[in-house]
């Protein structure tokens, strides 16, 4: 019978909250702005973590922002040491989330069309 709550998931998202916390207080990279840690996804020997996260700002901020992360990583490997009782701490791997930004474009688009239909129904009544 399979496990409903495995172990790389319970360390993927104690991973989350702490990088969370540490990047939040301790990081001091002026390229790391703010950012939101939108999910980890540990392998299944927690060896690799794939940290997900999100900013809001234009390109060349989002690439200082991940460069910046990137940079830390051993730093905030150690902090995860720290604070989590791992034998082995994964090694951080920092991706951009897009899904944000693409889930507020197609929002901003949707309100777009809704407004250009009510537009247009107005235009077919007055006449």
């Amino acid at each position: 019978m399979p496990r409903d709550f495995p172990r790389s998931r319970r360390i993927a998202e104690q991973v989350q909250r702490e990088l969370s916390d540490i990047i939040r207080l301790e990081l001091k990279d002026p390229r790391v702005g703010m950012i939101t840690i939108v999910d980890v996804e540990v392998s299944t020997d927690q060896s690799h973590a794939r940290v997900y996260f999100t900013s809001l700002g234009d390109q060349a901020g989002i690439d200082d922002a991940t460069a910046g992360l990137q940079h830390a990583a051993g730093f905030l490997r150690s902090q995860l040491a720290h604070r989590m009782k791992l034998r082995i701490v994964p090694q951080l791997q920092f991706k951009y989330d897009e899904s944000v930004a693409r889930g507020m474009r197609i929002s901003q688009l949707i309100d777009a069309a809704v407004a250009q239909d009510v537009a247009r129904s107005r235009k077919k009544k007055k006449k």
